[in-house]
């Protein structure tokens, strides 16, 4: 894994770290939860990317 493909996935996870804890203080919202999955698949992405 590439250096640029980790820093995605650390990303992806403070991103979720950050929704979640939106969420459980002042409530869901779905245009975060939809960007945290649009981040992920991009991460995706480039991991399936990068191995192959």
């Amino acid at each position: 894994m590439s250096g640029s493909t980790k820093a995605m996935g650390v990303l992806t996870l403070g991103a979720l770290v950050v929704v979640t804890a939106y969420t459980v203080a002042l409530g869901s919202s779905g245009w975060l939860w939809f960007g945290w999955v649009v981040l992920g698949l991009i991460t995706l992405g480039m991991a399936a990317t990068r191995e192959s």
